[in-house]
Formats: C-alpha cells, structure tokens, sequence
C-alpha cells in the first residue's frame, strides 16, 4: 500500500531551511550556527523532518552529516523552492552601497591570481559593506555546490555546465615565457627555441593548464627543458612570447541559471565581467 506524501500545508517552511542548511554545511553544528539555532532545536527540527518523509535523511560518519538517496533527490527542489521564497521578498532592485550580503565564489588558480585582487579592489570601493568570501577550487565538486547553494558562483577552464547553469566568458589568454628584468635572455624580443631549452626554467601549472605541448615541442628538435624547483617571489619580470602557439586558457564564470535574475547575483556578475573586461590578458 502506497504511504501519503504529507501535505503542503502541513509542511513547516523552517523545517525546509533546517534541511537545507545541513545539506549544504554536512554538519547539524555548523548548520545550526548559520540558522542562529541550538543544537536541541536542530535535533527537534531533523526528527520532526525525519518523521514528516519518513526516511533517515542524514547519517552520522568521520566526515559529517551524509545524505541519504532521499535527502540527495529532495536537495534540488528544496534549494530551488527556498531561492524562489527569498527572491520573492528581496527589493527588485540592488543597492550597492547599503548591501551587506556574503558572496561565495570558488576560483582557480589562474583567476585567483589575474583576477580576485582587481574584483576585491572595486567592490570594496562601491559596496563596502558586501563580503566576498573566495575559495579554492581545485579539490570541489563545484556542480554540487553550486547546486546545492554552498557556492554562488565559480570562476576558472569551465565549457558549457548543462541546462541548470549558466556560462559567461571572461577572459582569454596564452602562455607566454618570464624572466627577470635584467637577465640576459630578455634583451631580445623574442626568444629562440634553443635559447628557450637551454635556460633554467620554473614550472606553476594547475593539471588543467599543462605545459606539455612544450615539450612536445622540444622533443621533435631533441631538446628538453631545465626546469627549477623553488619558488622566487617579489622579483621584477619581463614576458616574452613563445616561438610556439600554446593553448589558449578561456576563464568563464558559471552559476546556477535560477539565479540568472537575482538582482544581488547579477549586480555581482556585472561587477566581475565589468572588471574583466578592463584587464589586458583578454
């Protein structure tokens, strides 16, 4: 015999946001702190969910709070239900220099380098009071969180996410070779292919952004690279093109495409695509 599903009217809209804050922290502590909850009024809040959809939702392990099937196939429509709620009750419009919202974003490397300091820059001069709150990507399921709300948007190599997110391109660039200002090898133009192989080289590269195709490169001419292994800061640089065309690095902003029409979310996209626009790797 098929059990009821409960009701909408019997459904405590407080309970769906108890829900959602420990889908999204993995932990009835920390979700607790971000509703401003204790922790018997979170337990009382999971058991009343337990038994209104009778199904465990959340076990306990070392690594927190892990959802059930049940709780995994509610996250979306909850998430999506409560966004509708808040955008309803949201001004129609956003005002900078009064906000106060957190925004979360996840970056890679290569955007938390060229782009996050000129994005705090001019936030800071037109919203104040907004906090940007960025986080490394490389170690997160950046579908999941944006799905799940834990991030508001992200930033680094992303192509085309699917239906439910949106894509925006920001940048483009290409590999070029440093040196510093005063070395010898920088008194030309343009390096030489064997001028290249032969100097002593420091490789920063993130797995998405591999300098194989150096390689590849050098090997057809039977050279190889020299390549350093400690990090020097602070010392003045001068670029130099490659002999050789290099992939071309495309850094795009993705979010989910529920938030397309959030004033909030896109005064901030405007912000970050605005401040783009200005930086001259494009």
């Amino acid at each position: 015999m098929a059990r009821a599903s409960p009701k909408l009217g019997a459904v405590d809209l407080n309970l769906l946001a108890v829900f959602d804050a420990v889908m999204q922290e993995r932990s009835v502590t920390r979700a607790g702190t971000r509703l401003g909850l204790s922790q018997p009024a979170m337990s009382h809040a999971l058991a009343r969910l337990r038994h209104m959809l009778k199904d465990e939702l959340f076990v306990r392990s070392p690594k927190g709070m892990i959802p059930t099937p049940r709780a995994e196939q509610l996250a979306g429509p909850v998430r999506a239900a409560l966004d509708g709620f808040q955008q309803a009750l949201e001004p129609t419009e956003f005002e900078p220099a009064t906000a106060t919202q957190t925004f979360r974003i996840a970056v890679d490397n290569y955007s938390a380098v060229v782009l996050v300091g000129a994005v705090v820059a001019k936030v800071i001069k037109i919203a104040p009071h907004v906090t940007l709150d960025f986080r490394p990507s490389g170690t997160l399921d950046i579908p999941d969180m944006l799905d799940r709300a834990a991030i508001d948007l992200a930033i680094g190599s992303f192509s085309e996410q699917g239906e439910r997110f949106s894509r925006q391109q920001l940048l483009r660039d290409e590999f070029v070779a440093l040196l510093r200002k005063n070395h010898p090898a920088a008194s030309t133009r343009e390096l030489s292919i064997e001028a290249f192989a032969a100097l002593p080289q420091l490789e920063i590269s993130s797995v998405l952004h591999a300098t194989d195709f150096i390689d590849k490169v050098l090997d057809r001419r039977k050279l190889k690279r020299r390549i350093a292994e400690e990090l020097v800061r602070y010392r003045p640089l001068t670029m130099r093109p490659l002999w050789h065309s290099s992939p071309i690095i495309e850094t795009a902003m993705i979010w989910p495409r529920r938030l397309d029409d959030q004033p909030a979310h896109r005064w901030l996209r405007n912000t970050i695509a605005a401040v783009a626009s200005g930086l001259p790797v494009q």
